[in-house]
């Protein structure tokens, strides 16, 4: 039986106004216009109303395809350049270009225009049917097969999901959940509803949803391949590799060939810790692209990347190089390309590449994604070469570029703050004594990013009984679980909802992270470790699930800390480290948290401070070793030498002796780093 879902409707029907400034009856009225085929009018009233709102993407959809339809396709082509410079991604746009083009009898254009159109937005059906048209008229019997099924299948469905599809592929995804959900409703469970709703789901981070609603998916429809490579992907970032493998193995058996589901198969096994065996099978995809055109040099640059990012963790740093500059190569402003150079740490630019990065910086035709990873490379490539200032520039450039767009609200986490030392108190701890499973095997190293957790983590994973995993996810999900789902930032369920937990309920979720990291367990070593920074904000859940786990506080001096964060661009998450203000505030809330955690559980958490391991290695091993009740072992001393996947950016420091270069780098940066001193205040950054 099919999965059910709850589901509530919304009043949302349709896309709000792009702008409050032209009424949105106005643009109902000449929606009206163009659906009594009165197009001379709807394209007038669109005209008069631009100079009001020029960038309203309604107005300028209606003007430019009434004057389509009114065979003035030279000033159709004119009024979508005008759009092209407010909504350049917009599926529509290119709809209207590729017809217009169709007019005008220039099949390479219009089948440019309307695979661009259908790339965007796959739910367009004029755009497939016109695609079909053209390709048999050009011979392209196979492109023609594959635009007659797309065609074919949106035709047969109900008119509103074809409605919701098209308005979540242009981003209305609130007015397109508020339609599909009433759809639903009303007609019951439709594969086709069901899976636009798990994709809408994965889209907010919604991933337990989404899973739910993929297996209903599929048991009604359980070769429906696409729907099944989009639950392998939703497993895949709920970091449930096993279930994943189970997932796929149907795709791979009827495809075995297919890069899609072997690149699925590949981040599985990454995802489990085998790097190795990827390796090969990235070289094989690559060798398998031939030609010269775009698709297939963005296809290889992104395997040379995953194949580079291999490479890296198992230490093959010159077969990594080479990796990554084949993805420039393919890709000159693959920003992610020149990053993963950047963030190897040890790896210096030559002026060429400088220069190929200044050029795709500026360059107008570079992605916003791309733009900032250019930003962030070209800092570190000019703080290595000794340009301090140009580095400045660019790393604040890059800092201004992502925070635009991360949506990060301080007050979130001082909101947690303040709630966990509401919650767990001294008195809250000792009312559940002996709660919780009585396993000592996890290792939680914790802090800031950048605060040189992977140091320690290298160290303890040089140990014979210890094993080093990655940062894994697994508090965050029980957190996740704990919170529930209608998320409220001002008054949060969690931490307050560990209050109404009784002791078996503790000790369950002590079960479930034990049971869930296993897969990260391959060695079997009696220890582990879960290097995840941000459980620092849980160290009253840690210590209530897992009683007897050990817990490594990673600190680093502040104005050196937060400094390494504003220069590093991470590949998800610490949306607070792009700004001086958002890191300093984000520290202090640290500190405060973790000196409360000291004062309610005295000794619970080891502090490790960064300076003195560097400055008395022996010394700092051998207290770790005894806090975590281990024998002493040379090989945490010869770090350097100990051969493990490390997947963070410290991973090729950390295959280095002991080095001080790094304790005061943030020292040649000091002239423009005023606003952090002062953020910070004199009792952790003095003058």
């Amino acid at each position: 039986m099919a999965t059910q879902i709850e589901l509530t409707p919304t009043d949302k029907t349709r896309p709000a106004s792009p702008s409050a400034a032209v009424p949105e009856a106005d643009i109902t009225a000449l929606h009206a216009l163009q659906a009594k085929g009165d197009y001379a009018a709807a394209a007038a009233g669109a005209r008069k109303l631009l100079p009001v709102d020029p960038a309203n993407r309604e107005l300028l959809l209606i003007e430019a395809h009434s004057l389509r339809m009114l065979q003035q396709t030279d000033a159709a082509l004119e009024a979508l350049a005008r759009f092209a410079q407010h909504h350049p991604n917009f599926s529509q746009l290119y709809l209207e270009r590729g017809l217009c083009h169709v007019a005008r009898r220039d099949a390479p254009a219009a089948i440019f225009d309307l695979r661009l159109a259908v790339g965007a937005n796959p739910a367009l059906a004029m755009g497939w049917r016109m695609l079909d048209g053209l390709y048999r008229m050009t011979g392209d019997t196979r492109s023609a097969e594959l635009a007659t099924r797309h065609f074919a299948h949106l035709a047969s469905l109900p008119p509103p999901i074809v409605q919701a599809k098209v308005l979540y592929g242009d981003g209305e995804v609130d007015v397109a959940e508020s339609l599909i959900r009433r759809f639903l409703l009303e007609a019951g469970n439709h594969p086709e509803a069901m899976r636009l709703l798990a994709q809408i789901g994965h889209r907010r981070n919604v991933l337990d949803d989404a899973e739910a609603l993929y297996e209903g998916m599929l048991a009604l429809v359980p070769d429906h391949e696409e729907a099944r490579h989009e639950y392998v992907q939703v497993l895949i970032a709920r970091h449930k590799f096993p279930q994943a493998r189970e997932a796929l193995e149907p795709l791979l058996r009827r495809d075995p060939g297919n890069h899609a589901h072997r690149i699925q198969a590949a981040t599985i096994r990454v995802g489990l810790g085998d790097f190795e065996s990827v390796i090969p099978e990235y070289r094989a995809m690559i060798a398998e692209i031939a030609g010269d055109t775009l698709e297939a040099r963005v296809r290889r640059a992104d395997l040379n990347l995953w194949l580079g990012h291999a490479l890296k963790t198992e230490a093959r740093t010159p077969e990594a190089i080479d990796a990554y500059m084949a993805a420039t190569a393919d890709r000159p402003d693959f920003g992610d390309a020149w990053w993963s150079l950047a963030n190897l740490k040890t790896y210096r630019f030559s002026p060429e590449s400088i220069a190929v990065m200044q050029g795709r910086l500026e360059a107008p035709e570079t992605a916003d994604v791309d733009r900032i990873h250019i930003a962030f490379a070209l800092g570190k490539a000019l703080e290595d070469a000794g340009d301090h200032e140009g580095s400045w520039a660019a790393y604040v450039r890059g800092n201004a570029m992502h925070r635009a767009s991360n949506g990060y609200i301080p007050e979130v986490f001082e909101t947690n703050t303040r709630e966990q030392k509401r919650v767990c108190t001294s008195a809250f701890f000792a009312a559940r004594e002996g709660w919780g499973l009585d396993d000592p095997s996890p290792i939680f190293v914790l802090g800031l990013p950048r605060s040189g957790s992977t140091l320690l983590e290298q160290i303890l994973a040089s140990h014979s009984m210890v094993e080093g995993t990655q940062e894994l996810p697994d508090i965050q999900r029980i957190v996740h679980e704990l919170q529930g789902r209608e998320l409220n930032f001002d008054q949060p369920l969690y931490p307050g909802s560990l209050q109404d937990l009784d002791a078996e309920a503790v000790r369950r979720y002590g079960a479930q992270y034990i049971a869930d990291t296993m897969p990260n367990r391959i060695l079997g070593r009696p220890f582990f470790i879960d290097k995840m920074p941000n459980n620092f904000r849980h160290v009253g859940l840690i210590h209530l699930i897992l009683p007897n786990a050990k817990i490594i506080d990673a600190r680093r001096d502040p104005m050196a800390c937060c400094f390494s964060n504003l220069k590093q661009l991470f590949a998800q998450g610490q949306e607070f480290t792009y700004g001086i203000e958002d890191i300093a505030r984000y520290y202090k809330t640290y500190v405060e948290l973790m000196d409360h955690w000291d004062a309610v559980l005295p000794g619970r958490v080891l502090r490790v401070q960064h300076e003195d391991v560097v400055e008395d290695l022996e010394g700092s091993v051998r207290r770790i070793l005894d806090y975590c009740g281990l024998p002493f072992e040379e090989a945490c001393i010869e770090f350097h030498k100990t051969r493990r996947s490390v997947r963070t950016p410290s991973s090729e420091q950390v295959r280095r002796p002991i080095f001080r270069d790094g304790l005061d780098q943030w020292k040649k940066f000091e002239p423009w780093l005023g606003a952090l001193r002062e953020a910070l205040g004199p009792e952790l950054a003095p003058q």
